[in-house]
């Protein structure tokens, strides 16, 4: 176990480097070409409850595909992650232009306060398509996240939703992808990512 979270972390590390020198212009281009290959994705398209991370600096950006979301008529969740735990709800946006009127956490994203109750993903339809951040992924669907947990803990508790699993779509920047990430048996696979050349 510890020689897999020693792996991770130096995998990390590296991603973190390979990112940090991009440039704005870089990951803005790179963000825009994701985001088309998005909307046109045929799953895309069918789904109607989406639940959309809202990126930080060094994430695909997301908030065009929010924009989309909302244009085609489609329900928004973003992730509220609960501070000193590895619990996360992905709770409902009513609008995109919200998002620059909420509060920021300790890592600079915005998301509704702890006190603010919002209408939860899975208290009432569940979820058809959530898609994922992470530092670093593979082709075989295999992911690295930052370390919390949030979003296998969160595909845990839809795998009990009568919904079952959403589908996962990871968004990448090409620099992003590795040969192969290190994985636990309790790590969840995505379905698929999106990245330029993919």
């Amino acid at each position: 176990m510890a020689a897999l979270r020693a792996a991770k972390q130096a995998l990390r590390t590296e991603l973190k480097k390979r990112i940090s020198q991009l440039s704005d212009q870089e990951k803005l281009r790179q963000s825009h070409i994701v985001t088309q290959k998005l909307i046109k994705h045929p799953k895309y398209q069918r789904c109607q409850r989406i639940a959309v991370f809202l990126s930080m600096h060094d994430e695909v950006q997301t908030e065009e595909i929010i924009e989309d979301i909302f244009q085609k008529g489609k329900v928004c969740f973003i992730p509220k992650y609960q501070k000193k735990s590895h619990h996360m709800d992905m709770v409902k946006l009513t609008a995109a232009s919200e998002i620059h009127a909420l509060p920021l956490t300790s890592w600079n994203i915005p998301q509704p306060s702890e006190e603010e109750h919002r209408e939860e993903a899975l208290d009432t339809g569940g979820l058809d398509l959530i898609l994922m951040p992470g530092l670093g992924f593979d082709k075989h669907g295999n992911r690295l996240g930052r370390g919390k947990g949030y979003y296998d803990t969160y595909l845990g508790r839809c795998m009990n939703h009568p919904k079952g699993k959403p589908y996962t779509i990871a968004l990448a920047f090409k620099e992003q992808i590795c040969d192969a990430i290190p994985v636990a048996d309790n790590d969840i696979q995505v379905d698929e990512i999106l990245y330029e050349f993919k």
